[in-house]
């Protein structure tokens, strides 16, 4: 087989992982080829040619019409790229405005599309899922009940499993460890890895460390997500009056060492359940962008936790909710009741099963290559 040439399209940071793992499994299940597209830190390291390192991964209807114009700057570079190196695929990695849009141009050119990481049209949207059978020749799924909901759509579709089941080790948790007389409770705060959701949750984060803090003895950090500047936590912090400290280094130590984390809506849900630790799933959009959120989406939960194990096992707590004075209310009555927590731990242990056996990204991977009709698979 000659050298493939392939696009491959993530915009954030879960996308760049995950991209990334299914780009070096496919080289060695194929060979050597050639890939460009959109990503960052990860896909780079795996060899991806960007063609923008542009970043605008938001949340919210609001927030998607403010990076517009970047957008589509980006969007017209990858095209004329495509119209340049004519690929033989695309995979597209979650990023759904985006890479939907995408898929369509994609399609008139004649290039199959796989996407990897569904768009979660299962929730909200259901009728875009005619338009995705038209566009995507491949679907590549985390979640059992997602194959289950395209497949009746006449969509090709693939469950793969879930990656984080090989990214995200098991640890020793804080609560195994026990708590000294005089030891704080360790408070995680994870406020997302775009900039626009660190903007909206980390200074509540900081005040809600700060009103715990009168009435327990609080150690609480930040942890930093790659895609957020230091920089840009440093100066909420400042402004926020907080004592609260950033952490480096391994982060799913960090988060596996803490009593509680507080976490932003999205996959750091999953890898904060992975691990064991008691959360608190915050979520805030713009006030116009979240009732029509509400009017369009049917789900009992939003949180990918709750989700896959079916139940609400973690409190979600939305827009008002979401306040400093309502979530330090919720994560003292954690912190105060052990027993509230075990129950917690003991259910967040059944999400590593739910997720799948190991080895997602060359399963994926192996779906890429048997599609294509390239080599011999592993």
């Amino acid at each position: 087989m000659t050298e493939a040439n392939v696009l491959l399209v993530a915009g954030e940071a879960s996308g760049d992982l995950h991209g990334a793992r299914l780009l070096g499994a496919l080289k060695r299940q194929v060979g050597p080829l050639r890939a460009f597209g959109l990503g960052k830190g990860e896909l780079r390291r795996e060899g991806l040619e960007l063609v923008s390192e542009e970043s605008f991964a938001v949340v919210g209807l609001w927030e998607v019409l403010k990076v517009y114009r970047r957008a589509k700057r980006v969007f017209n570079q990858l095209l004329d790229e495509v119209d340049r190196r004519k690929p033989q695929v695309a995979i597209l990695v979650d990023f759904p405005e985006f890479n939907l849009r995408l898929a369509r141009q994609l399609k008139l050119r004649g290039i199959p599309v796989i996407y990897y990481i569904s768009p979660q049209v299962w929730a909200w949207r259901k009728r875009r899922v005619h338009e995705i059978a038209k566009r995507v020749d491949l679907m590549l799924v985390l979640f059992p009940f997602e194959a289950d909901f395209y497949r009746p759509h006449g969509l090709e579709v693939r469950h793969v499993g879930h990656p984080l089941v090989d990214e995200v080790p098991a640890l020793p948790q804080a609560w195994d460890q026990g708590l000294g007389k005089d030891e704080p409770f360790r408070l995680a705060l994870l406020p997302g890895s775009r900039s626009s959701e660190v903007q909206s949750l980390l200074p509540g984060m900081l005040a809600t460390a700060e009103l715990l803090n009168k009435e327990l003895k609080i150690e609480a950090f930040v942890v930093r997500a790659a895609t957020v500047p230091r920089e840009s936590l440093e100066e909420i912090l400042r402004a926020g009056g907080s004592c609260v400290t950033i952490r480096e280094g391994d982060r799913f130590e960090a988060i596996a060492g803490a009593h509680l984390a507080l976490c932003a809506s999205g996959t750091v849900t999953l890898e904060t359940g992975l691990l064991g630790t008691p959360l608190l799933v915050l979520y805030r959009l713009a006030p116009w962008t979240y009732l029509l959120a509400r009017l369009m989406v049917k789900l009992t939960h939003f949180s990918l936790v709750n989700l896959v194990l079916g139940e609400g096992v973690v409190p979600e707590l939305v827009q008002k909710q979401a306040e400093p004075e309502n979530v330090a209310a919720e994560a003292s009555r954690l912190l105060r009741d052990p027993e509230a927590t075990r129950e917690m731990r003991r259910r967040l242990a059944d999400l590593r099963p739910r997720l799948g056996r190991s080895g997602a990204s060359e399963r994926a991977a192996r779906a890429v290559a048997e599609h294509m009709g390239w080599g011999k698979s592993a």
